[in-house]
């Protein structure tokens, strides 16, 4: 069986959003059901630690990590309209980096296969100067650069199969051809950005891989675009590591999008990407959580997602497919623009 890694402590709880739709009550449903199940105990389970300061400083302003320490340190407060800190949350925030960080160093040493961090707070919003989107730091672009740096890799992947484009993760590799960023997200919808043609620039020229997908996809249209771009992106580019923004809202019960993915989606999702870092980089595989807000499906979900990591049939899903859905989008014509912009048709 699969060598499996998860990244959690109740550090992540008291990140104190009060009734905020991101609270830690999302966290305590995925672990109570890995709990419940009895797959917690097949996992080897990581104590998460803060990150140095000087590694979330290679994503993030000097100004940007002061600002959110200071605000912490005053007893928190609303940073955007979405967005809000506790006197906690900038602690929390440097061990949600940590446990990214700790899911790449045991994977790139071999001590685990995969890993999964289950941290909070999401981070693939956080800009260079801007906490928003529920994030404060952009754990899974540090992430990436740590590979980078601390374990010589020169081709890593991250792959956003959240609702939301990761504004901030798209920002901070803009430039940078060692990283490919593949997004697939609900469009026109927040944060506004991930378009085709946003796909880097200078050396990284096509490094930047939006689908940008219409509300009321499901699993046969997520695991279509995997397939068909995904896959030969990801084989032209090697990578040496996977990473993943791990969000689950677009399931068809939450409420945050129009999307209509399935818990047997997700399952599908995270096989082709197993499959891939098998294929591409010895297996290295490391998600961390962003999204996911309806705490049934949640769970669910990334207990599947587990499921899948270990090498096991993912379980029946209590919630199957979207009751009543209606005739699904059309998307043949959005791939044919993916493709040409990629050079994949």
């Amino acid at each position: 069986m699969t060598n499996t890694g998860m990244v959690y402590g109740p550090i992540y709880l008291v990140h104190d959003t009060g009734t905020h739709i991101e609270n830690a009550g999302r966290l305590r449903s995925i672990v109570g059901l890995l709990e419940k199940s009895a797959l917690k105990g097949e996992l080897v389970v990581i104590d998460p630690e803060a990150a140095p300061v000087e590694k979330v400083e290679t994503v993030h302003s000097p100004e940007h990590v002061a600002g959110i320490r200071r605000l912490c340190e005053q007893g928190g407060s609303w940073i955007t309209l979405d967005t809000v800190v506790s006197k906690a949350s900038y602690n929390v925030a440097l061990h949600a980096v940590g446990g990214a960080l700790q899911g790449v160093d045991l994977v790139m040493r071999g001590d685990l296969d995969n890993a999964f961090a289950l941290v909070r707070p999401p981070g693939h919003h956080a800009t260079r100067h801007q906490a928003m989107g529920f994030c404060l730091f952009n754990n899974i672009a540090i992430a990436a650069r740590h590979a980078l740096s601390e374990h010589k890799l020169e081709r890593v992947l991250i792959v956003d199969f959240d609702v939301h484009h990761g504004n901030g993760t798209q920002e901070a590799f803009w430039t940078n051809p060692n990283v490919l960023y593949f997004s697939t997200h609900e469009y026109p919808f927040y944060p506004g950005s991930g378009a085709v043609d946003e796909a880097g620039a200078g050396a990284a020229k096509g490094a930047t891989v939006n689908v940008p997908l219409p509300g009321g996809c499901g699993d046969a249209e997520y695991l279509k675009v995997f397939q068909e771009v995904l896959v030969p992106v990801a084989r032209r580019f090697r990578p040496q590591l996977i990473l993943v923004s791990a969000g689950y809202d677009a399931h068809w019960m939450d409420n945050m999008s129009l999307m209509q993915v399935s818990v047997q989606g997700y399952a599908g999702m995270v096989s082709i990407l197993k499959t891939l870092a098998e294929e591409l980089c010895q297996g290295r595989l490391v998600l961390a959580l962003e999204g996911g807000y309806h705490h049934e499906a949640l769970a669910l979900s990334v207990k599947a997602t587990f499921e899948v990591l270990l090498g096991k049939e993912p379980s029946a899903d209590p919630l199957g497919l979207a009751p009543g859905r209606e005739k699904a989008p059309n998307i043949d014509g959005l791939l044919g623009e993916v493709k040409k912009t990629h050079r994949l048709a």
